[in-house]
């Protein structure tokens, strides 16, 4: 899996990081979301899997 997100569609709810902190975080200083690990184990799928899910601004794309 890899794991892209657009910071430009990011509205900074945190939903990512909330679900899958191992993977996601957010700047300090605008809240918009990063990835920490753009290839995480397949232990964390489900939670990124989630965390795509739960974005309200559909900023998050997962890859085979």
């Amino acid at each position: 899996m890899e794991i892209r997100l657009d910071q430009d569609k990011c509205c900074g709810a945190g939903q990512c990081v909330l679900v899958a902190p191992e993977v996601f975080d957010q700047r300090d200083e605008d809240g918009i979301a990063f990835v920490r690990d753009a290839r995480p184990p397949a232990a964390l799928h489900e939670q990124v899997r989630e965390a795509a899910l739960l974005c309200p601004a559909a900023a998050i794309r997962l890859e085979p």
